[in-house]
This record gives C-alpha cells, sequence and structure tokens, in this order.
C-alpha cells in the first residue's frame, strides 16, 4: 500500500477515536443542557463526574488528524482551512470556551450564581460546536469548495451554509447525544438516572435515524458525488447494512437493559458511519477537486511520518491505558455520590 493511503487510514482512525470519545463529551455537554424533571441536579453531576478525569486527553484524536492533513496532505490543509477559515475559527471558539467554562463551573462555588452561568456557557457550547464540525464535514464533502491551481475559488460561506452541510451538522449534534446517552447509562448507579438516560438514548437514537435519511435525501442536489458513493461503491453496501445491524443491536440492548451490549453496539455504529463516510469519499480529500495521491507530501516525508506514528503509540497507548485505567474505574459511584452532594447542598 502507497503511504499516503496508510497516512489517510490513521487520519480516518483518530477521527473514529475522536467520535467515539470526544463527540460522547460534546453529547454529555447537549444532556448537561436539557437535564430535566426531578433529578436534574444528579444528571448535571453524573455527567461532570464522569467527564471530568479524562475529557481533555479526548482532543489528542482531533490534533493528530489536523496534524496529519497538515504535514502529509498541506494542499488539502490549505484548501480547507482558507475555504472553511469562518467554521474552523468558530468551532475552535466553541472548545476554549467550553472547556474554560467546565473548568470553572467545576471549582466554583457549589450553587453560586457564576457556577450556573458557566455552567450554561458550556452547554451551549457543547451544542454549537459538534454543529459547526458536521458543518465542516459536510462542506468538505459537499463539492461546493472549489480548488483551482491551489487557490480557493468558492468564497468563504457558501460551502457551509447551504442545505446539506447544516443538515450533516445536526445528523452530527445529535449522533454524539446518542452515544452519550447511552454511554450514560453505564455510568450510572441509581436505576432512576439509569432511566433518564435510557428515555434519551431511546430517543435521540430516533433522531439519529431521521436525520441520516434527512442527510441523505439532501445530499442528491448538496453532495452528488458522495451521494453517488453511498450507493454505487462496492464497499459501502456491506458498510450499511453491518451499520444497520449494529443500530439494531444497540436499541434492542437499550430496550430490554442489556447497557453493556447497547454500548458496544452504539460505538460500533458511530465508527461505522464515519468509516462509511470515508468510504463513500474516496478517493478525495476535499471534493471534487483535491484527492490524496494529488495532495500528498513527498514519499520520503510520509514515509518519516508513519515511522513517527509508530514510535508515538509506543507512548501514547500506554499514556492513554493508565489514564482510563486509574481514572475511569470508580466514575459512576462518585457521580451518584455527589449528586447526593449537590442535593444536600
Amino acid at each position: 500500500m502507497h503511504p499516503e493511503w496508510l497516512v489517510g487510514g490513521v487520519m480516518v482512525a483518530a477521527l473514529v477515536l475522536y467520535a467515539l470519545l470526544g463527540g460522547a463529551d460534546f453529547g454529555g455537554g447537549v444532556w448537561d443542557l436539557l437535564a430535566s424533571g426531578p433529578r436534574k441536579r444528579e444528571q448535571r453531576a453524573l455527567i461532570e463526574r464522569v467527564m471530568g478525569p479524562i475529557w481533555e486527553a479526548n482532543h489528542v484524536w482531533l490534533i493528530l488528524a489536523v496534524v496529519l492533513l497538515f504535514t502529509a496532505f498541506p494542499p488539502a490543509f490549505a484548501a480547507i482551512s482558507v475555504a472553511l477559515h469562518v467554521p474552523l475559527t468558530l468551532f475552535l471558539l466553541g472548545v476554549v470556551f467550553r472547556g474554560s467554562a467546565f473548568s470553572f463551573r467545576s471549582y466554583d462555588a457549589r450553587g453560586d450564581r457564576q457556577q450556573k452561568r458557566w455552567g450554561f456557557v458550556f452547554s451551549l457550547a457543547s451544542v454549537i460546536a459538534p454543529l459547526l464540525l458536521g458543518m465542516i464535514v459536510g462542506a468538505v464533502a459537499s463539492g461546493r469548495i472549489r480548488v483551482a491551481s491551489g487557490v480557493v475559488t468558492s468564497g468563504f460561506f457558501a460551502p457551509w451554509l447551504s442545505l446539506f452541510p447544516v443538515v450533516v451538522g445536526l445528523f452530527a449534534l445529535s449522533l454524539f447525544a446518542y452515544l452519550a446517552a447511552v454511554y450514560l447509562t453505564n455510568e450510572a448507579t441509581d436505576p432512576a438516572l439509569v432511566d433518564d438516560f435510557r428515555r434519551r438514548a431511546l430517543a435521540s437514537g430516533c433522531v439519529v435515524a431521521g436525520l441520516a435519511l434527512a442527510s441523505f435525501a439532501a445530499s442528491f442536489e448538496g453532495a452528488p458525488l458522495i451521494r453517488e458513493g453511498l450507493t454505487d461503491h462496492p464497499i459501502t453496501w456491506p458498510l450499511h447494512v453491518t451499520t444497520g445491524l449494529a443500530a439494531t443491536a444497540a436499541f434492542v440492548g437499550l430496550w430490554t437493559r442489556r447497557y453493556g451490549l447497547a454500548r458496544v453496539a452504539a460505538a460500533a455504529q458511530v465508527a461505522l458511519i464515519l468509516l462509511g463516510w470515508a468510504a463513500s469519499q474516496y478517493p478525495y480529500l476535499v471534493v471534487p477537486d483535491v484527492t490524496v495521491e494529488g495532495a500528498a507530501a513527498n514519499p520520503v516525508t510520509l514515509r518519516l511520518v508513519l515511522w513517527a506514528l509508530g514510535a508515538g503509540s509506543l507512548l501514547l497507548f500506554p499514556s492513554l491505558y493508565v489514564l482510563f485505567r486509574v481514572f475511569g474505574s470508580g466514575r459512576a459511584g462518585a457521580a451518584s455520590t455527589g449528586a447526593g452532594d449537590h442535593e444536600r447542598e
């Protein structure tokens, strides 16, 4: 296999991991905003305690994908960063405001008015950032970003403010919220909280299905090459079938209260959706003018990148394992205890 395809595969894998981990954190912010009912405080306490120890580490996967795009495919990086500099800047601001607000809220006095304001900023940014991220992906896939002789000629607003990117943005937002709700059913120990997030997972799963169909319908006019890839590429149909089976298994797990099955199946569903998007976009990095081979850097650079990835993985994966091992156990119980502390205060 040519080195550019190996690097491209690593980029896709990094984006899948970002969706499964960082995307679920965005979804947690959505449910923080929508917390309601008699257990509103307990719901927010669970989200905070589960996210707290590891949420910043999850951004490593997005950083990895961006660095690989910049290093291995500089023309594609240039086209995306120029054509989509407005939503990219807004997305980054959303990530910064979200992280800052989460930290300030976590360490402020409980029940303080300022803490509530920081909580609102955190929740709102958690909605806006994934919406913009989905719109960026939709714009890249739409074919509206035109590049001639290395220069973007399509303007700075039309590519990401059309119908298809907006629908894809809503789809990404609902997908992250669905994933977070499924994960939270596993993290909660209070049966009432488990039921709260079970209902949210079932409802958001239905929204995901509806927006998936809406995205496909919008692709006929908004992204014809992607629509062709979704229906005509030989690898996409097995991915569609497998995605449907994973989605069905997740719903069965939620319905029968087998939450371990639901978590694994929902994660597989999200991963397969992203793999289907990557396959449908083949061989383009930016549809329709920038391809993987056309934008690839010098082969020597690509080989050095692959060696660096191999060496870095020897440090990254053990470190992440220790992080999740240390902070991943006991978080649910702590969340329930924290919720009780909130209630007493």
